[in-house]
């Protein structure tokens, strides 16, 4: 075991080892040169490139390394994003970013948990992953700087839909408190007026003072929602070198795909990921199995939900709209056949397969240029002129 040790030690003498444990205030710093050698650990405060040009160029010293000798670095993907990646590339040194939830931890009920405990791990898993050992963890695949502003757009409207939804729910649940029942359209605050509790007297005054503020914090996400919309859709139109809008195009060339689904399937995965096959088509979305095989047991878990959460939503979504609008699809077909006689739980579990082979077909669709078997065309200019006469009515 010894000389196992020395060997790996000697190995790796010329390269410095750098594991990130990051937070808000502080980062803690873990430097090592080989498994076998204690690492040296060292917090600084957060964001101070200077410092931590210095602490490496201390680590090197520390360890009796040469100033040009190469530096692996590593942190966990989270708040921080991809600049600090960015930084260490540009700075000569190598990084990966580890998605924290391949990290394998021990499976006692209570295990201990701190930042030192936490940046050992990281140096033991980063050299193990230099060397060449594989399946440590899973890697995160940064994007550009221009493919990651790219998904301000449809991230920026999620948040405002999801806002406006909320003030709807919250001016119908203040009604309902009264017993008072109201849709919230453009007549609200002319309805509001003439509403009429149980008793034929009019709504408190403070009820109606706080219905109306709501109405108009709603009305403001509703103009910034149009906004947003109308700037897709003119992005759509007149950029015609940008190789996402061309793919957003080809997509929307399809019937039961709209620029919604089309924009965010282009930017968040087929625009910028390296897909291989259609195994990691489902693997980026989280739509694949997980099944559990011990001794006797051997039973499934269910879709992982381990990819991203936006395109899987979509997905789900665009496989019932595709059961209505590409009916004569072989892949609407499949499902028919499968799945459609059977009870309510069987057609859920088929949607989500279906969702994955639509996903598989969309990426070979436009790596290839052939539809799904069976689909159905669209003109996508129609599309994009009915959604620009929505948005002004």
């Amino acid at each position: 075991m010894a000389t196992a040790q020395t060997v790996d030690c000697t190995k790796n003498s010329a390269v410095l080892y750098l594991a990130f444990e990051l937070s808000e205030k502080t980062w803690k710093l873990g430097f090592t040169t080989a498994l076998a050698r204690k690492p040296r650990e060292r917090d600084m405060p957060s964001r101070d490139r200077v410092r931590l040009e210095e602490e490496i160029a201390a680590a090197k010293e520390r360890f009796e390394l040469p100033a040009d000798a190469p530096v692996f670095c590593c942190y966990e993907a989270g708040r921080d994003g991809f600049w600090l990646h960015r930084f260490l590339l540009a700075s000569g040194w190598e990084n990966v970013i580890v998605d924290p939830s391949s990290i394998q931890v021990d499976r006692r009920q209570r295990r201990r948990k701190t930042d030192r405990l936490d940046v050992r791990k990281l140096l033991k898993m980063l050299i193990r992953h230099h060397t060449g050992e594989k399946d440590v963890w899973s890697i995160v695949r940064a994007p550009t700087v221009e493919e990651e502003d790219a998904r301000q757009l449809h991230r920026e409207l999620d948040t405002l839909r999801a806002e406006q939804t909320g003030h709807i729910n919250r001016i119908k649940g203040l009604l309902a408190s009264q017993g008072v029942m109201m849709e919230v359209t453009r007549a609200f605050l002319v309805r509001l007026k003439h509403a009429r509790l149980w008793d034929g007297t009019s709504l408190p005054t403070g009820l109606q003072n706080r219905l109306r503020r709501e109405f108009a914090r709603m009305q403001l996400l509703n103009g910034q929602i149009r906004a947003l919309e109308k700037e897709r859709a003119q992005l759509v139109r007149a950029q015609d070198n940008n190789v996402a809008v061309q793919q957003t195009r080809k997509l929307l060339e399809l019937k039961a795909i709209g620029i919604n689904s089309a924009w965010l399937y282009v930017h968040e995965i087929f625009a910028w990921r390296q897909i291989k096959n259609r195994r990691q088509v489902g693997a980026l979305v989280g739509l694949v199995g997980s099944p559990y095989q011990s001794g006797g047991q051997d039973q499934e878990q269910g879709i992982s939900k381990a990819g991203n959460r936006r395109v899987r939503g979509m997905a789900i979504e665009i496989a019932w709209i595709w059961l209505r609008h590409q009916s004569q699809s072989a892949l609407a077909r499949w499902y028919e056949r499968r799945f459609a006689t059977g009870g309510k739980r069987l057609r859920r579990i088929g949607i989500v397969a279906l969702a994955r082979k639509l996903l598989v077909a969309l990426w070979r669709y436009l790596e290839s240029g052939m539809p799904p078997e069976g689909a159905e065309l669209a003109d996508w200019k129609k599309k994009i002129y009915d959604n620009t006469l929505s948005l002004q009515s």
